[in-house]
């Protein structure tokens, strides 16, 4: 199995969960496993190295959502802020794939997909 299970369809919808250390992508158009994105922290003393691993972890993320064509991102409110100004500063054609933020509770991984599915079909036309 492919480590990315978002590249074999033509129009892709995924629900993202995401904190600061962990992220769960799910599609919502079909039913696969879950791809778990997780931050490789490595403790320095060097100065500004907090920030370069939090780079490295949403650079993670964004490659996840490249080949998706709809995400809608999920997480705390501190997550999802530190996330968007990292996508439209750095990643702003991952930003154009992204179809909105919602501040949700860490989900089980069957609420999420639930969550995902209700929020593409109220958008659908």
């Amino acid at each position: 199995m492919s480590s990315n299970p978002h590249t074999d369809s033509a129009t892709t919808q995924a629900v993202v969960w995401i904190d600061h250390h962990h992220a769960t992508f799910l599609r919502v158009d079909r039913s696969v496993q879950p791809v778990h994105v997780k931050a490789h922290v490595h403790p320095t003393a060097q100065h500004g190295s907090d920030v370069r691993a939090e780079h490295e972890f949403f650079a993670a993320v964004c490659a996840q959502m490249e080949p998706i064509d709809a995400v809608l991102v999920t997480g705390s409110k501190t997550v999802l802020a530190d996330l968007r100004h990292y996508v439209e500063k750095h990643r702003p054609t991952t930003a154009r794939r992204i179809a909105a933020y919602e501040v949700v509770d860490h989900p089980t991984d069957n609420q999420l997909a639930a969550f995902g599915r209700e929020f593409f079909e109220r958008q659908a036309p």
